[in-house]
């Protein structure tokens, strides 16, 4: 195993933690997530304008990061292998 290869091999895994992480301590919708598909409620959609501001927006845009870096450190693992 290269260098190379063992660096990328340790960002993997760090990605994976925050990713595990960030998905936990999310809380799980109240509605099952039926909200999104049926249009929601209307104070559902007036309180999501400031949801980015949120813990809760903040996990999710770290999630979205995290899965992201996940599946592009995993592709160049493959390549590299």
């Amino acid at each position: 195993m290269t260098a190379v290869q063992m660096i990328f091999n340790i960002l993997l895994v760090i990605a994976s933690v925050v990713l595990i992480v960030s998905v936990l301590m999310q809380k799980g919708d109240a509605e099952g997530g039926m909200g999104a598909i049926m249009g929601g409620s209307g104070a559902e959609s007036f309180l999501g304008r400031n949801k980015a501001k949120t813990m809760q927006g903040k996990l999710a845009m770290i999630t979205k990061v995290s899965a992201g870096v996940f599946v592009g450190l995993a592709l160049v693992m493959i390549f590299l292998n």
